[in-house]
Order: C-alpha cells, then structure tokens, then sequence
C-alpha cells in the first residue's frame, strides 16, 4: 500500500469527521467535557454464551491454564476455535501474564484458532493493565499481515470488544501510535479519524510520533497539516511538539515563522530547549543568515539556556560554508573558552574549512591540536586533509596521508579517492588519475558527476581524446549526466583529430539513454551533419 498521500486526501479525511473540534476531550487530559460533545456511542456487542461441549472445553482449558499444566492443554490444541479462545481470554482476562501465555500458545499450536476478534481482546487486556510494549508487539504483528482491508476491520474489532472487555482509550492510541512508528500514514490518519468519531483523541506523545515519522520522509506539508487539526481539536502540545514545528518551518525555509513558533511556546509557558534553538540556529545556517544565527545563540541565555556543542559546530560549519574560516575560528575559540570540549566533528568541519580555502597550513595545525587532545581522527578528517593537499597539487603529502588510514583501520571512501583524483588533475597527470579511478572501481566506489568530467578535462587538455571518451563510456555505463562544457571540449577535440566517427557514436549513446546534458547541441553530431562537423 502506498501511505504517501498528498495533502488534499489528508484534508478529505479531516473533513469527513464532523464532530466539532473544541468539543473533543483529549482522553489524557481531564474528564471535562463540552457542553456540545456529541461523540457517537460505542457499540455493544456481547459473545454468545458457551454451551454443552464448548463449555466444558472452555471450563477445562481454564483448569489446565491457571494450574500451568500446558501438557494437557497440548493434548486439547487439536479442538480450538475462535469461540472457545475468545471465551478462555474472556475468563482469564484480569491476568495479563496468562492471557498472554495463553494467545501465544494458541499462536503456536494452532493459528487458525486465532480471529481479529481474538486479537482486539489481547489487545484489550495489555493495554487495560498498561502492558503497552507487549500491546504495541501485537499490533505489530497484526499489521505485518499488509491485509489492505486490515486497518478498518482491525479498528472495528477494537470497537465493538471495547465494552465487553472494560477496556482502556489508551488500546486506540496505541493503533494510531503503532501505524505511526511504521510510517503507514493513510492509516494512521483514518485511525485518527475514526477515533474522532468515537470521542477518543490521541495522547500527545503518540502525535508527536507521528509527527516526527512524518518529518522522517520529508512529508512537511502533511505534518503542518496535521499540527493545525491538532490545535482545533484542543490536544495541548508539550515543548517536543513545539520543537517538530520549528523544525518543520525550518525544512520549508519558512525562518520566520519557526520563530514565530517559538514566541508561541514561550507565551503557553514552556521554555524552549537547546533542541529548539539548535534547530532554528541550523535553519538559519542552511540559509545563509549567520548575522541572525550569532543572534539566537546570543539570545539563549535569557531562557536559562547554553549553547552546547552541537550549537557550536552548527555555527562553524555555517561560516565554512560561507568561506567565512575566520569567523569560524571566532567561534570554536570561544567554545573553549566556555569549556564546551570539541569533537571529532568540530575539527572536521574546521579542517575541511580550512582546506577549502587553500590554507592547509591551518589544516594541519588543528590535525595536531586534535591528536594532542585525544580526539580520534576518522576518515572524513583525512579526507579534508587530502583534498586541501591535493588542491595545493602536493600529491606526496597526500599519499602519504592516504597510507595512514590502513595502519589507523580506517577505510578510505568515495570521497577520498576523489579527491586524490583532484590532485592528479590538478597536476595534469590524467594517467595517473584514470589509475586512481580504477582502483576507486575496483573497491566498489564510482566517482560522482564532478570527478568524472574533472577526469575528462584533464584528458582533453592532455589532447589524449581515446582517454576522455574511456571516461564518457564509464560514465554512460553509470546514467551519469556529463557536463555541457566538457561534453564540448571533447566533441571539439575528438573532431580536429580526425575522431569524428568516434564522436558520433558516443553521442548517439547519450542519445539513446537520455543523458545529454542541457545546453548541448546534439544536432551537431548527428550523422547528416557529419561532413559539415
């Protein structure tokens, strides 16, 4: 089943429920109710008595049970049904350590005996004793199945045992709850839905859930949706809600109104956290407003709040991106001034900061300030040591450097490779490059679409065309779209050496898998205009 539904489908299902929102009772918080709560009464629905040979069956399977002698209840699997399971738990049901023996048992010996009817009073009986883990580990199971028709019956199966189980509100949150932990979304809002019908509306926590499943998969739109039917419904958000919905304006680039969110929260009375800053501070990084990011890390300790460090390395990695290496340092120094003890991410991002604009010099002291205070060098960090050194052309250093992660057991990655390439390119050794790259393959890494046109560039400039075209044939092999600009040098370069043939064939490739790049000509290389190239 697909469970990525668009917006208006959400808004069809909210609308369909016509109970009004003010008149719900959130069943966590209080027993007041409105004046106009007119919830649809939960049916009754009662199990036919047992009688003549169900009934001894039922009487004896009980005795067996509450002495724990599963011998002779073995002998009796052979003659469940779905009847006599339902009354055994309907006898047993104040003993959820029993009644749950007993349904996996009956699981075991004979699933057939089992029913959604039989389910629903487990179900009942767990949650009723506040057994949630062990509740939530059935609905699991039951909806494991990927029966299509599963959410509906299974709901109303839990409605019409409800009463005859005295059972609790919590057996629907935990319906809703289970469908969100799983991301199956359609299902949990037609849950959501139907509870309102019913008068039942979820804990705060089980919408936080899924409200963060939502954010998981990038589904903002539906999560906003979702946030406001919760504010109509009177269900009262704690400060996690809060934080979901400013990250949520933060995804959309919406900044303003994340702290718009943020003065609502402090206007309910909840202060924020250093969860709710560090996400409006990283908004405003992915964004580029570091003038107003310095501002809310500033602005923290009016609410008995101190920046950590990941406030920090959030900061520093925003000016990085910026170019900004100096700033950064600004940062990170008053981060140890403040005791706030840096990680092996702090000096990456500073390491891979400085690298990118050319200062390997600083690149290498912070290396040696990260050995001296023990902080462990991972793989990134030797990355961004090996691509300032390779942008530099210092390939020696560089692969030296790239020795070291074998006797520090580190794996190099895609990455690394690319950036040896770098250096290789940039030194205008394309065979070396292309050996690297070979190697890159051979280790179960392909280069992204930068390294690959950096490798035929280099090819081209060397005027060694039979190379570049290797390259644009691997690259075709992987559906990697070349660039315009090399794609032109290659074509130019291929047809002055007299390659036109050649050209036309690479050409008609890209054709024919839909990579040629926008902005290329590709009627100049088709075979009527051959004599004219």
């Amino acid at each position: 089943m697909n469970n990525h539904f668009p917006i208006r489908r959400f808004s069809t299902l909210i609308d369909s429920v016509k109970v009004k929102a003010n008149s719900l009772k959130p069943f966590l918080d209080g027993n007041s109710r409105g004046r106009n709560w007119k919830p649809i009464p939960i049916p009754f629905r009662t199990v036919p008595e047992a009688r003549g040979q169900d009934l001894d069956f039922v009487n004896v399977a009980h005795s067996h049970l509450i002495h724990s002698d599963w011998d002779k209840l073995n002998s009796l699997s052979t003659h469940l049904t779905q009847f006599r399971v339902k009354h055994i738990l309907l006898k047993i049901q104040k003993d959820h350590v029993l009644s749950l023996e007993f349904f996996n048992w009956v699981k075991t010996q004979n699933p057939s005996s089992h029913s959604f009817e039989t389910h629903s009073m487990i179900l009942h009986i767990l949650t009723k004793s506040r057994k949630f883990k062990s509740a939530e580990s059935v609905f699991r199971n039951v909806i494991a199945s990927g029966s299509l028709e599963l959410p509906a019956k299974l709901f109303e199966s839990l409605l019409y045992s409800y009463r005859i189980c005295d059972s609790s509100p919590h057996v629907f949150d935990l319906l809703f709850k289970s469908f969100a932990h799983l991301k199956k979304f359609r299902n949990a809002t037609d849950v959501f839905c139907r509870m309102k019908d019913y008068g039942f509306l979820p804990t705060i926590k089980s919408c936080n859930t899924y409200l963060s499943s939502l954010l998981d998969l990038d589904r903002v739109d539906i999560a906003l949706s979702f946030y406001r039917e919760m504010q109509r419904c009177r269900i009262s958000p704690n400060v996690y809600t809060f934080n979901i919905i400013i990250n949520a304006f933060c995804k959309l680039g919406k900044l303003e109104k994340a702290v718009e969110v943020l003065r609502e929260m402090e206007s309910m009375g909840f202060s924020p956290t250093i969860a709710s800053y560090n996400t409006l501070i990283a908004g405003h990084c992915n964004k580029g407003l570091m003038s107003l990011a310095m501002k809310l890390k500033n602005s923290m300790g009016k609410d008995g709040v101190h920046p950590n460090v990941v406030t920090f390395n959030t900061l520093m990695n925003g000016f990085c991106k910026e170019g900004k290496v100096h700033e950064a340092n600004k940062v990170f120094n008053e981060m140890k001034a403040l005791n706030v003890a840096p990680t092996t991410v702090t000096y990456n991002t500073l390491i891979n900061g400085y690298s990118q604009v050319g200062n390997t010099e600083m690149s290498n002291r912070l290396f040696e300030e990260m050995s001296k205070n023990r902080v462990k060098a991972d793989v990134l960090t030797y990355n961004a040591l090996i691509l300032g050194l390779c942008k530099e052309g210092k390939t020696k250093k560089a692969a030296y450097l790239f020795k070291q992660l074998d006797k520090e057991k580190l794996c190099p990655n895609a990455a690394t490779f690319s950036a040896l390439i770098t250096g290789q390119c940039v030194r205008k050794n394309s065979d070396r490059a292309f050996q690297i790259y070979k190697s890159m393959v051979r280790t179960g890494f392909h280069p992204n679409e930068r390294t690959f046109n950096m490798l035929i560039s280099t090819f081209c400039k060397n005027e060694d065309y039979d190379g570049a075209a290797n390259v644009l044939n691997d690259m075709i092999d992987t559906a990697t779209v070349p660039d315009s600009d090399t794609l032109s040098d290659l074509h130019n370069g291929l047809c002055q050496c007299g390659k036109t043939q050649l050209a036309m064939t690479l050409f008609k490739k890209l054709e024919d898998r839909r990579l040629v790049p926008a902005g290329f000509d590709i009627l100049k290389v088709r075979p009527e205009n051959a004599e004219q190239t």
